[in-house]
């Protein structure tokens, strides 16, 4: 009895010892075959995205990432896919692969290029300073994220350059919409827009008008000492600029009369001396 036991404990071993390997090799076997369809879509999606088809390089690049999300490939391949689309202006589809690239693999190699292209993906959308003002705010968010986090790489560098790219159409639209106010008479808002553009964007083009216009609303207003603090202040950085005469002229509203008048006198002047002289021309 005990023999028949012994016998049938050894026969089982041997017997799941047997699935054990036939599962293994077959296990083996598959993988290697999820592989190899994951080299090959992903050489698919590169083959297409040379050719243009920017579309099905997405969608094979998605099929690379899906088929075996473990694989090192997979980051790849959704990158790659996320950078199809915008090599062809789906902007909308490639920040939707990067934010989710950015979520799936926040620790990979190139999260720093991940960052950049999503800044870049909202950046190119900017059309007007009027309208657009999410889409600069995501795109200046992105980038001030590079230079916080990633300064020593090559997209900070062209971060900062798109920064003040995108100070100047921020300062732009506050420029505007504080001109409006001041046509309608609305001074406090056209001040609050005008120091917007004094204090937070102090290094764009737009920084002496905007000092200008402060003068002009606080002496419009009867408020004379703020209007010569900041004609003061643009005297001081912008002394040779048009807006600093403009504000000059604020204080002195009879110089362009002034200067008229003399230019007058100047020239009947010249006219009477012509004359004079011509009374003692012993040519005549």
């Amino acid at each position: 009895m005990k023999l028949i036991n012994l016998f049938l404990i050894l026969f089982i071993t041997l017997s799941l010892i047997s699935c054990s390997k036939d599962k293994v090799q077959k296990s083996t076997i598959e993988q290697k075959s999820l592989e190899l369809q994951v080299l090959e879509a992903y050489e698919e999606g590169i083959e297409s995205l040379k050719k243009n088809d920017v579309l099905y390089a997405a969608k094979k690049f998605n099929e690379a990432e899906t088929l075996f999300p473990q694989s090192t490939t997979a980051p790849k391949a959704a990158l790659m896919a996320a950078y199809s689309y915008y090599s062809q202006d789906y902007y909308e589809d490639a920040i939707g692969e990067l934010q989710r690239f950015i979520k799936v693999y926040p620790f990979h190699k190139n999260i720093d290029y991940a960052h950049y292209l999503l800044g870049l993906s909202w950046y190119e959308q900017i059309i007007d300073e009027k309208k657009d003002l999410q889409t600069i705010l995501k795109a200046k968010e992105e980038f001030l994220l590079i230079i916080e986090k990633y300064p020593e790489t090559e997209y900070a560098l062209d971060a900062e350059f798109k920064i003040d790219l995108i100070n100047d159409t921020l300062a732009s639209k506050e420029m505007y919409i504080g001109r409006y106010y001041f046509k309608k008479k609305k001074w406090i808002s056209a001040i609050n827009r005008f120091k917007t553009v004094v204090n937070e964007y102090e290094t764009t083009i737009y920084t002496e008008e905007a000092l200008h216009r402060l003068v002009e609303v606080y002496y419009t207003i009867g408020l004379e000492v703020e209007a010569k603090k900041y004609a003061k202040l643009l005297g001081y950085n912008y002394q040779s600029s048009q807006w600093y005469e403009r504000s000059y002229m604020v204080f002195n509203k009879m110089y362009e009369k002034n200067k008229i008048k003399f230019e007058k006198d100047k020239k009947n002047k010249n006219k009477f001396l012509k004359k004079f002289k011509s009374l003692f021309n012993l040519d005549e």
